[in-house]
């Protein structure tokens, strides 16, 4: 019975030293790979910044905005002579298909749609994730680029707008539109603010 005892605990102590060592090789590799991480999610905003955007010299300071649930970051954008030229606006909805996307709205300084890009989503693959492309393909009433939101509806059709939902992802539609929305109401209520804050500026690569 001894023998059986002293199995057991060596048993206990060994798991006990594995588990130890897992924990501690997952933390050293979650602090080895936030800094690379984090490095290629700035990066991929920035790019997006630029891909959203018409022709710009530099950036303001970022306005953060509040609205309910929603986070947004306004990226305002000027030209050599500081005058603005419009805004990238980051902004989310945790009401997709598969839970939260993230996109990346720009505007010219009339408030029409420029381009947008999107930064992160988990749609499912071959349905909602076709709004990659599918609001800026110039098919049917697809395409939400040069639509001043203040003027289209953009909701879906089937909910009395005018955008074609992606085929068999009307959820994930009515979520990506819902961020584009949001990111225009962001563009318009602090755009006195924006337009205001041009000497702050920061340059982008």
């Amino acid at each position: 019975m001894a023998q059986l005892e002293s199995s057991f605990k060596n048993m206990v102590l060994v798991l006990s030293g594995i588990a130890l060592f897992a924990a501690g090789t997952l933390a050293s590799m979650y602090e080895f790979t936030k800094a690379p991480i984090a490095a290629s999610k700035v990066a991929k905003q920035q790019n997006a910044i630029k891909e959203v955007l018409p022709a710009f010299d530099h950036l303001g300071e970022p306005v953060k905005i509040a609205d309910g649930n929603e986070n947004m970051v306004v990226h305002k954008a000027f030209d050599a002579k500081n005058e603005f030229v419009g805004a990238a606006v980051e902004t989310s909805s945790n009401n997709g298909f598969a839970g939260k996307i993230v996109i990346m709205v720009g505007f010219d300084k009339e408030g029409n749609i420029f381009n947008y890009s999107v930064l992160e989503q988990k749609e499912t693959p071959g349905l909602g994730t076709k709004m990659v492309d599918w609001f800026k393909t110039n098919k049917g009433n697809q395409s939400i680029i040069g639509k001043n939101p203040a003027i289209a509806n953009l909701t879906v059709s089937k909910d009395g707008g005018e955008v074609d939902a992606i085929t068999a992802s009307t959820i994930s539609s009515r979520a990506f539109l819902f961020s584009v929305r949001n990111a225009y109401h962001a563009f318009v209520s602090n755009k006195d603010e924006v337009v205001a804050s041009a000497n702050d500026t920061i340059q982008i690569n």
